[in-house]
């Protein structure tokens, strides 16, 4: 199964600077990223945000094993610019803030696929359950950093995402692009 979350894409970009003290190890730059997700509500796009997530990487993209990636996100901070929706995502039929308030994915396998493009392949903790996705991603190498750029799909009924009167796939769709 691919995927991040239901109304939890990840259509990611992240901004890496190197660290001083390793050359393999790679700090996020909170400027320059951003990870949003897409929902479907009645077979329209309905994008959103996460404003507050973090990302740590150690990453050697010419030896990409032995590396890895873990990436918390706050889903109290999602946004999709519609006071209802944001209202309604916080409950316990969407993300259950109250309970859990963060989603987790960590990877220690990461590969090359051809070129720039590798894949992360890893556990999603989101709304208290964990499955394996697989996180394909580009790298862009530059003078003073690089920018880390991946999108999955998430069927949010696997992470109790949409339950209730939410939980049929005919107004909010199976799948969440993050």
């Amino acid at each position: 199964m691919k995927g991040i979350v239901s109304v939890l894409g990840l259509c990611g970009v992240l901004a890496f600077a190197p660290c001083p003290a390793q050359g393999a190890d790679w700090k996020m730059d909170p400027a320059g990223s951003k990870l949003e997700f897409v929902a479907t509500f009645e077979k329209t796009a309905a994008p959103g945000v996460f404003k507050e997530f973090d990302a740590r990487l150690r990453f050697d993209p010419d030896k990409p094993a032995g590396g890895g990636l873990d990436v918390i996100v706050k889903v109290t901070s999602a946004d999709m610019n519609i006071a209802d929706a944001n209202k309604e995502i916080r409950g316990k039929d969407w993300f259950d803030y109250a309970a859990f308030p963060q989603a987790e994915f960590r990877s220690t396998d990461l590969r090359r696929i051809e070129g720039n493009r590798y894949v992360a392949r890893g556990i999603l903790l989101l709304k208290g359950v964990k499955q394996p996705v697989e996180v394909p991603f580009s790298w862009t190498a530059s003078a003073g950093g690089a920018v880390m750029e991946g999108e999955l799909t998430v069927k949010r009924g696997a992470f109790g995402i949409g339950t209730g009167e939410w939980e049929a796939t005919n107004v909010i769709g199976a799948d969440v692009k993050v």
